[in-house]
């Protein structure tokens, strides 16, 4: 995923569920995003999965 640190999306992935909601809040918890900036948009679409997976209504 970020290449330029060497950081695989299933890590990305655990630092949103854990709490990262924004890139930089996600390169302060593993380094995605922290170099040439080219895995960012990719970032903002895992933000917004992991984000739309736990906002999912509840069924009655």
């Amino acid at each position: 995923m970020c290449i330029c640190e060497r950081v695989r999306e299933c890590e990305v992935r655990s630092v949103i569920r854990a709490g990262a909601r924004c890139e930089d809040s996600v390169g302060e918890a593993c380094g995605a995003g922290t170099g040439c900036g080219s895995c960012l948009d990719r970032i903002c679409d895992l933000i917004d999965e992991e984000n739309a997976d736990t906002l999912l209504p509840i069924a009655a």
